[in-house]
Order: structure tokens, then sequence, then C-alpha cells
């Protein structure tokens, strides 16, 4: 099974290679140069692979919830590949492989994974790690102030953005389920590809123009005071 997987929806920007159970990463902390990046990380992945589009078997990205303009990127490349060599798509939640990233590194099974969402909120899910080692969502994600998060009475990792921005109010909130945080967690194309090649094996795979971004939002530009 091979997948190439794109991931821009924050400040970092990275591209990832699945070929048969190995990851191949390339990975830069680079805001605003998403653009520049992506294209060059994706055809130096396939060129060392000698891997052409037409032989991968699906693609993976980065679905949001994250940037406006970084999500679009994302969707954007992948629909572009996708269309000219007929694949489907794996579309991946960001908070996913926020808490995939999590797991793969530490034997803590629950991520209570936020995003600093801007506007005075952040973007929230609660991650659980499968037998398989999977990111699986409890419950469903969403954009909330800090105060208000909602999660199951489990313990766990706070891990993300959000956590740097909003550490007082959610570890008020979580209390003595909060077990350590780890913050400086950004997504990764490595765990987008991951879990996509699970998707995939899952029969989760897309066609192309189903393969939209996820804002969690429903105005994405709306004023504080409109809110």
């Amino acid at each position: 099974m091979k997948l190439l997987a794109v991931e821009t929806s924050t400040e970092a920007c990275s591209a990832a290679l699945y070929v048969d159970g190995e990851i191949r990463e390339k990975f830069a902390l680079a805001p605003r140069e998403h653009t520049k990046l992506i294209l060059p990380m994706i055809d130096e992945l396939m060129s060392e692979a000698q891997l052409l589009p037409q032989q991968l078997n699906a693609l993976a990205f980065s679905c949001g919830p994250g940037s406006f303009t970084g999500v679009r990127i994302a969707t954007g490349i992948v629909q572009g590949i996708a269309f000219g060599a007929d694949l489907p798509v794996v579309p991946v939640s960001t908070l996913a492989a926020i808490a995939q990233d999590f797991f793969n590194d530490n034997p803590i099974n629950i991520s209570f994974t936020a995003m600093d969402a801007r506007m005075g909120e952040i973007f929230w899910g609660v991650y659980q790690k499968d037998q398989q080692g999977f990111a699986r969502l409890l419950g469903q994600e969403a954009v909330t102030p800090a105060v208000k998060v909602t999660f199951p009475e489990i313990a766990g990792a706070g891990v993300g953005s959000g956590w740097a921005v909003y550490r007082a109010e959610l570890a008020n909130r979580l209390g003595s389920l909060l077990l350590t945080t780890e913050a400086e967690k950004l997504p990764r194309a490595a765990a987008i590809v991951q879990l996509g090649a699970d998707g995939y094996v899952n029969g989760e795979a897309v066609a192309v123009e189903q393969a939209m971004p996820v804002y969690l939002r429903d105005k994405v530009a709306k004023k504080e005071s409109e809110r």
C-alpha cells in the first residue's frame, strides 16, 4: 500500500509518504511559506521513492480544523493530484493527527486535544488510543471557549497549541483528570498518512469531489461582536 499525505493547517508544513508500512516525512516550521515549500516536499518524497502519482493507492490530507488559508492549501494540492492521477482521498482531522503524534510516543491513551482557534476559542477533541494504536474520537470535535469544553470522565493528557494559550482555564476545567500537557505538539503529515492508511483499509476513502475542508466554525471570518 502506498499513500501520500499533506499537512498545512498550522504554522508547520509537511508531506509524508507511506510505502508498505514505512513512513518518510518532510517537515518545516515555516509560517506563511507553505505554498513555496509543499510541492518541493512532495516532489522530493516521490523522487526518493521512485514513484509516480499513478502508482499510489490513495492520498490523505489534513482537512481541518486549522488556519483557513492553510486548510485550503492542503485541500487544493490534494485535489489537484487526485484529479490528475484518478486517486481516492482520505480526509483526516487535524486534531486526530495531533493526538496520533502524541500516542506514537507516549503510553497515555487519552488526549485532550486543543488548538488555538483565535477569537477567544479553541478547536477541541478528545481522542483515545485503540488497541491498534490509532487515535479514535470520543464524542464530537467542537470550536468552543476553553471554559466550556466537554469531556468524558477519564484521565488523560492535554495536547496541542490550545494548551499554551489557555492552560489555566483548561486545567481548571479538567481538574484531576489532567495528567500532563504537551502544548508544543503540532500536526504532522507523518501522523496524517498513518491515519490515512488505516482509513483507506477501513473504507474511509472518498472521491476527490467529496474531499472538502472542515472548519468547525459556521462563519470563518465573523467578528467577535457577531458571536
